[in-house]
């Protein structure tokens, strides 16, 4: 198959190529002899960014490429993001669960899929992947990555929570197994979610370089003490998916690459 790949030089879209020419799929830079579009580009991690710029990268844009793929009669697979449904979870998010986007990044994503799911005749496919970790990873798994390999105490011990990741080539993978399945939206993430000092000791044992983790009365609200699990039965029992990279080995790759970059 031919695919069309925006966002082709970030950190997904660099794995996503390699792992479409490894499945016998050809890379395409624009719709042009096209039989499917995999829209990845826009705005993640940038702090400080015009609304207005977030706006139109991230909801305009792809609009605009749902529109021509509408037009081409391209199916069209849009990366959106588990954060619509929020920043924390009671219970493991379906594709049913309410969403509750809280930042502005969340918010775009969520726009862009009301956007995309109003063009007529688009046949869509909406993929909504939690943290995404593997080689070249930025923002926070890889400053957790780098406090555990300078050796930094960290505050983490105490906690209990629950948080779904998925490791970029079986986020790859999950984009591949959705090309021929228009019209539906998938949650999708590695399995069994872990907890934060699990994640952090995992990451040490990675690195060989044991995590220093000490239990502290108070530690800061943020992503790390809250739960974010993901309930991916969908995707696995409709597209028969089965994640082809287990936790330890996308951890063990990802260290690798942090030790030799």
């Amino acid at each position: 198959m031919k695919v069309a790949v925006t966002g082709a030089t970030g950190f997904i879209g660099k794995s996503l190529l390699h792992a479409l020419r490894v499945a016998g799929h050809e890379a395409l830079p624009d719709l042009r002899g096209a039989q499917a579009l995999v829209h990845l580009a826009a705005i993640a991690h940038r702090r400080g960014v015009d609304q207005g710029e977030l706006r139109r990268v991230n909801v305009d844009l792809a609009a605009d490429a749902g529109r021509r793929a509408a037009a081409a009669g391209v199916p069209m697979l849009f990366m959106s993001s588990v954060k619509v449904h929020g920043e924390d979870s009671d219970t493991p998010l379906r594709e049913t669960s309410p969403l509750a986007p809280r930042d502005a990044y969340a918010r775009s994503k969520a726009q862009a899929e009301d956007a995309l799911r109003a063009i007529p005749g688009l046949q869509l496919t909406v993929l909504r992947p939690p943290l995404v970790y593997g080689p070249a990873v930025k923002a926070n798994f890889r400053m957790l990555m780098s406090a555990i390999a300078r050796g930094v105490p960290l505050p983490l011990a105490g906690i209990d929570n629950r948080r779904s990741l998925i490791y970029v080539g079986n986020l790859c993978d999950a984009i591949i197994a959705c090309l021929g399945s228009a019209g539906k939206t998938y949650l999708v993430c590695d399995g069994a979610p872990l907890s934060t000092p699990q994640l952090c000791r995992a990451i040490g044992t990675a690195l060989g370089r044991p995590a220093r983790l000490f239990r502290f009365p108070w530690v800061p609200a943020g992503a790390l003490t809250r739960s974010l699990e993901i309930d991916d039965a969908a995707i696995r029992r409709e597209l028969d998916w089965q994640s082809p990279y287990s936790f330890d080995e996308g951890l063990r790759l990802t260290a690798a690459w942090y030790r030799n970059r």
